[in-house]
């Protein structure tokens, strides 16, 4: 009952709290600089953040800072919540995102993408997408941009087999920048298509960095390793504190696996 009180309050105010700074942001859009763009962004992350933390009790907890690299870099994230469409962005520099191009259907939402020199991704069109990926891509690391994609393309449930796609891998051998896997727990605290939110500590972190020179199929599967290897440590870890949140029948699953490995 309590989760449920405390997550009927954050959804609304994360909500106004966006529709609010939408509104109050649009001079900032229109007649600023892309990097004030992107500073005003990550202050809407951040007010998420402390909502977040006030009403819902998830705090958040980053490790492996040293791990970024000074100017540009690719940041691959597991994806398995809403949550890291919009943490990640306070935590860089000067980041952009990979994004799905339909959500510049969104109002607002969508022009202030555009202005923030956000990467949109039209799957659609197949191989000229991926190229169009890598076009962008060297036009916005050409900034010293940090570019954040999420190398599955969709949300997965924690502990769910991974489903990795190749477009990190275009960028990586078409940009030739470090690349920062980022193994996280989101899912557990924030589930994707539930309106629950349960208390904790969501863990985001940062491991070093995969060097350039490798072929696809080697960074592919060194990228999976990592994130994954780094995701299966952090839900074991949100599993064995006193009160755990519910786990998913797949991150069930998968710590019985690792129990049998």
């Amino acid at each position: 009952m309590v989760t449920a009180i405390r997550s009927a309050l954050f959804t609304p105010a994360f909500f106004a709290a966006t529709a609010i700074m939408a509104i109050a942001g649009i001079p900032v859009f229109l007649f600023l600089s892309q990097r004030r763009a992107i500073g005003y962004t990550q202050a809407w992350a951040s007010v998420s953040l402390f909502l977040l933390r006030v009403l819902a009790g998830i705090r958040v907890e980053v490790r492996g800072r040293e791990n970024i690299p000074a100017g540009a870099a690719l940041i691959a994230a597991k994806h398995q919540s809403a949550f890291e469409t919009f943490a990640l962005l306070p935590l860089l520099a000067f980041p952009t995102m990979v994004m799905k191009i339909e959500l510049l259907r969104i109002p607002l939402f969508g022009q202030f993408s555009l202005a923030c020199g956000m990467i949109m991704v039209d799957r659609a069109r197949g191989g000229a997408a991926l190229r169009e990926l890598v076009h962008r891509g060297r036009e916005e690391a050409g900034k010293g941009r940090q570019i954040v994609i999420f190398p599955e393309g969709t949300r997965r449930p924690p502990g769910a087999p991974p489903a990795y796609q190749t477009g990190v891998a275009l960028l990586y051998k078409g940009l030739d920048l470090p690349v920062v896997p980022v193994a996280l727990n989101s899912g557990l605290f924030w589930p994707r298509r539930s309106f629950l939110k349960y208390p904790g500590i969501v863990i985001v972190e940062f491991l070093p960095p995969i060097e350039g020179g490798l072929d696809s199929k080697a960074f592919l599967a060194r990228l999976q390793s990592a994130i994954e290897s780094g995701s299966d440590r952090l839900l074991v870890e949100a599993a064995s504190v006193r009160s755990p949140p519910p786990l998913p029948p797949e991150a069930r699953e998968r710590l019985a696996e690792l129990e049998r490995a």
